[in-house]
This record gives C-alpha cells, structure tokens and sequence, in this order.
C-alpha cells in the first residue's frame, strides 16, 4: 500500500529517537507532542475522558524511546478502569489514520470490585486486573478461543502479565444486555475480556506491538509509573 505524506507525517512524529520507521528516513519532522496526540485521541473518541487519553499519549511517547518495548507508533488502545464495566471503557485508535476502530465494554478480574474496578494487582492467583501500558503480543488458540497476549512494562504494577497469563480474549459475559439486568459485566480472571463478536477483529488490530493502556486514579502506579515519570523516568529523548 502507497504510504501518503500525511501518513508519513503522522508515523514519524510518533516515532521518537531511536523507534523511527522506515518511513521517517525520507520524512522526519519533529517529535508529536503528547499533547498533539492527546487531541488527536480526543476528536477521535469524544466519549472518553481527555485526562485519560492524556496519560496515555505520554505512556506512549515514553515508550517509543525505548525500542525495546517494540512499540508500533501506529496503534492504541485505552481502558478506563474508573468508568463502571456497563459503560464503554475500551476504546482502539489507528493513529496513521487517525480514526478510532473500537468504543467496546472490557471487562475486568472478579477480585477487582463489582461494576466497579476498585482494587489491581499484579500477584498470580490474585484474579485481578493490573494497572499500567502493556505491549500486546502475539496471538494464539486457548481455552478462551481467539486470544492475544499482554507483556506488561510497568514494574511492580503488570511485569507480571505473561506468567500470569493476562491476554485479552472473548467472553460470553461481556453481554451489555446482561449487564443492564444484573447491574454489571460478567468478570474474568484478570484479563480485559472483550465481547465475542468483536474479539477476532478487536485482537487482529492489536496483535504484533499495539499498546494497551489500562488507566485507573490509582495514586501509586500514578506515583511509581516509569512511563509517567518526569522526563520520561530520567531517560532522555
């Protein structure tokens, strides 16, 4: 496929030092802002919370400083953990084109709350959501069908992630029309389970280095986060 100017544009701002795509040899203008791209986020998905996608946009900044995270400039997805499992709280961008692709319900680990997320952890066996950005990764069949797994990049908050088999995968629970009669979403394990009809789709625009960030007002992570950190946690761009 032809690779537009803007397209370009938009890969190469994103790619910061040392994560350029191929792209950005030919085109490479200055480094987006997270601000820039937090707007970006918000005229694609009005319905989510600006401050929300604000961190998210500098979680990815961050990130794509370090290409060791292998971290696609061109893909992302936000959940809101503080919004109840009956709303829409998971939404996936194509940022090359600057288009939102999902505005789906996730749902999160039974030992987290009710319809509402209140407690995360990172310990295998805890059955609960983990805060923080993830890579997603590869795909496999599992026991829950079609899954995708997470790699967490946030130390003491999701680096637990792959032993603890968090993946996102479709469910029968994730059903809203159930969720309006008993108050809230069916839960999981741990793992952000998606709708199944949407699961495939939602997981082949992930698959192979989108990051996922998954947001909650949790003062430690917000604290301790290295992607949040002031100039990056130290590391210089």
């Amino acid at each position: 496929m032809r690779m537009t100017r803007r397209t370009r544009t938009v890969l190469c701002g994103l790619a910061l030092a040392g994560s350029a795509v191929g792209a950005c040899a030919a085109a490479a203008p200055a480094a987006l802002p997270p601000a820039q791209l937090a707007d970006m986020l918000a005229r694609a998905a009005p319905g989510a919370d600006r401050k929300v996608l604000q961190l998210a946009a500098k979680a990815m900044t961050c990130a794509l400083r370090r290409p060791e995270l292998g971290i696609d400039p061109t893909r992302l997805s936000v959940i809101d953990y503080s919004r109840p499992s009956t709303e829409q709280r998971m939404w996936v961008f194509d940022l090359a084109r600057q288009k939102l692709l999902f505005e789906e319900w996730v749902a999160h680990g039974r030992n987290s709350g009710g319809n509402q997320t209140e407690h995360f952890s990172n310990r295998d066996g805890s059955f609960m959501s983990s805060l923080g950005a993830f890579t997603a990764k590869e795909t496999y069949m599992g026991g829950n069908g079609y899954s995708l797994r997470l790699e967490g990049l946030e130390p003491g908050f999701n680096d637990h992630a792959r032993d603890r088999a968090i993946v996102i995968h479709g469910a029968p629970y994730v059903n809203p029309t159930m969720a309006r009669l008993q108050g809230r979403l069916g839960r999981s394990l741990g793992c952000p389970a998606v709708r199944l009809t949407v699961a495939k789709p939602l997981i082949n625009s992930l698959r192979d280095g989108a990051m996922v960030f998954a947001y909650y007002p949790d003062k430690d992570w917000l604290a301790r986060s290295q992607l949040l950190g002031p100039d990056c946690g130290g590391r210089a761009g």
